[in-house]
């Protein structure tokens, strides 16, 4: 038996494609910068903060790490409003997904942290810098170039979980192609280029941040 692909009549609907793809990008560069300070806040606290707050940033970093995406998504969506708390399904997904990308971005600063040169610290400290002059100037910059690519790669990684969004309406790229598979009924078709284009999304995305990373967050502009 032949099947007979028709992508044409999903390449028709491509403003909704267009439309996720837009909310795909803009909800991973708003989860991407809030996710990555959250977590250099949290590799912060577990490595110089006070006792109570490093341990309040580790309950918090485990807790995340060892639950799945799709139920913290569904928890600040669906259990927060049990609390008064009610959210559109678009500020739910950033949140959840800032949450997620925190705790994955704690470690791994953290890790970048902890392979900093002591003597560094202890240099800037003779020089009369304060500590939080020290954590940004030297600290942060050599931890960031050394952990750069596995932080890159955790964006990317939450970009791709952002399609969990569409389980709350939240129109982003997966969510556009269940519609479209739900009009046309050519489902085969319409993940097929779904997949393409998340594909797409991740090369661009990883480029881009690669190369920004060396120019404005650590080191300097390169050449």
């Amino acid at each position: 038996m032949l099947i007979e692909l028709d992508f044409a009549a999903v390449l028709a609907e491509w403003p909704l494609l267009a439309k996720g793809v837009v909310w795909t990008l803009g909800l991973t560069a708003v989860s991407a910068v809030l996710g990555v300070a959250l977590g250099v806040a949290c590799a912060w606290a577990r490595t110089q903060g006070p006792t109570p707050l490093r341990w309040v940033a580790g309950a918090y970093v485990e807790a995340i790490r060892n639950t799945p995406f799709i139920v913290q998504l569904f928890f600040v969506f669906f259990g927060l409003p049990a609390a008064g708390i009610r959210l559109s399904p678009e500020v739910a997904s950033i949140i959840a997904m800032v949450i997620n990308l925190g705790a994955y971005a704690a470690e791994i600063v953290r890790a970048g942290i902890d392979a900093t040169p002591r003597g560094q610290t202890e240099a800037a400290l003779s020089l009369a810098l304060t500590r939080a002059q020290t954590f940004v100037h030297v600290v942060l910059p050599p931890a960031l170039k050394k952990v750069w690519p596995a932080l890159v790669s955790q964006i990317i990684i939450v970009m791709l979980g952002s399609a969990v969004c569409g389980q709350i309406s939240t129109q982003e790229l997966s969510y556009a192609a269940n519609l479209i598979q739900s009009r046309n009924f050519r489902a085969f078709e319409a993940f097929i280029i779904a997949t393409l284009i998340y594909l797409a999304l991740s090369v661009a995305v990883r480029a881009t941040l690669n190369w920004l990373g060396p120019r404005f967050l650590f080191g300097g502009r390169r050449g």
